[in-house]
């Protein structure tokens, strides 16, 4: 099968909104920041987040994005509740505040008491002597660290107790949920799926949902996707950091399978599961014969696929809806998140087809250029993976043109 890149209809091209840009970014790592503020957040400090994070019982979503007024985002609690309603998950959302130096969270799901303990956590380091001259990563630690115990109100308190004040004086919380909404949110009603906490590797992981049990709520680790730091690493890889990467991955998503516990009674939980299951056999299957980029990228996208599954499987269980899958990029896997849609027209062919990709190749194909399409190696020589010859990679579109990519590995056409 051969496909004509220039043949994509730009105008069937969505830009998402800034709100679904970032909830993508959350799919896949709890923690987005703006390629504008990244040195404010290095990796290590970002490692160490996240670890803090895990520990959690309740999830929590760090967005560093720039606040200016007149710009996309100009009030935290907007930022924090379109971002939501784009998400769907239930949890801490911690943000920067508009007024220089301090941080802002808001908090949907779980008690009264745990929100007001969330939003006095945000605040708390701007009144601590020793967060006085405090980098922003070591105030956000500070701030996770009195989410995940609870002791946000109690801490509030204790620091400003001379200043005769309580958390709902703060200028940043008496804005609440119900603040209006841009167009980014358009008003959609969202599902509250809820999350109970992060129980996933720091490569691995994202939100987990929780059950609702006699007024209890209980962990379990369902985690969307994968994380944006293996994708976005995977990207720049070399065959042999790949295969090492993609094997990671299937290991550890494996050991998250081993640790999930659901009521699979439900014929839909069940059919997820299953999904699943299957997923990472396939996976497995893929790993042990690749042969090449493509092979390896499969691998991850079995992996994502898997992933999907098992949220669903969990939002499910949980009372919640159905998650659908989210496909990664259709020119290259590598490259992430499919973010908008276009329509494309194989050589040789009339039917026009319609393939998610992501926002960089769909700038590509708007400028009329060739987006960077993951390559295979053949007869000593580069072509698109969706130019080779009886390929399950090529036919399925990386499962996005059939839906029995997973069946097709299984019975074994990865080698035909």
């Amino acid at each position: 099968m051969s496909i004509n890149p220039a043949s994509i209809d730009p105008a069937s091209i969505k830009e998402p909104s800034p709100g679904e840009r970032i909830a993508t970014a959350l799919r896949r790592s709890p923690i987005h920041v703006d390629p504008s503020l990244a040195s404010a957040v290095p990796p290590a400090k970002r490692a160490e987040l996240l670890a803090r994070m895990r520990r959690s019982p309740i999830p929590i979503f760090i967005v560093i994005v720039p606040l200016v007024k007149g710009g996309t985002w100009d009030d935290p609690n907007e930022l924090a509740t379109v971002v939501h309603d784009r998400l769907g998950a239930d949890g801490a959302y911690l943000t920067l505040d508009k007024y220089d130096g301090q941080l802002s969270a808001e908090q949907w799901g779980g008690t009264e008491q745990s929100r007001e303990n969330t939003r006095a956590a945000a605040n708390v380091p701007f009144f601590q002597k020793d967060m006085k001259d405090a980098i922003l990563t070591d105030r956000l630690l500070r701030a996770v660290d009195l989410i995940a115990a609870g002791r946000g109100k109690a801490e509030y308190e204790k620091v400003t107790a001379h200043l005769g004040t309580s958390p709902r004086a703060s200028p940043r919380t008496d804005a609440r949920r119900d603040a209006p909404r841009t167009e980014d949110s358009g008003g959609l009603p969202v599902l509250p799926l809820g999350a109970a906490g992060l129980g996933v590797a720091a490569l691995a992981g994202l939100a987990v949902w929780r059950w609702r049990r006699t007024g209890r709520v209980q962990p379990v680790t369902n985690p969307l996707l994968l994380s944006r730091t293996v994708l976005a690493t995977a990207d720049r890889a070399s065959e042999d950091e790949l295969r090492e990467q993609a094997a990671h991955e299937v290991v550890t998503f494996g050991e998250l399978l081993d640790r999930t516990e659901l009521d699979t009674s439900s014929e839909a939980v069940h059919d997820a599961m299953t999904r699943a299951l299957d997923a990472y056999q396939a996976a497995g299957k893929v790993l042990d014969s690749a042969r090449g980029l493509p092979d390896l990228a499969g691998v991850l996208v079995l992996v994502d696929r898997g992933r999907d599954a098992l949220a669903s499987a969990g939002s499910l269980a949980a009372g919640g809806r159905a998650i659908p899958p989210s496909p990664l990029c259709f020119f290259n896997p590598l490259h992430g998140d499919s973010t908008t849609s276009a329509n494309w027209r194989p050589l040789g062919q009339r039917k026009q087809l319609r393939v998610r990709t992501c926002t960089a190749c769909a700038r590509a194909v708007r400028a009329h250029r060739t987006p960077e399409v993951l390559a295979a190696r053949v007869d000593g020589g580069d072509v698109p993976y969706f130019e080779v010859e009886k390929d399950i990679w090529a036919e399925t579109g990386y499962g996005q043109l059939r839906d029995d990519l997973v069946h097709r590995v299984l019975r074994g056409d990865l080698r035909r």
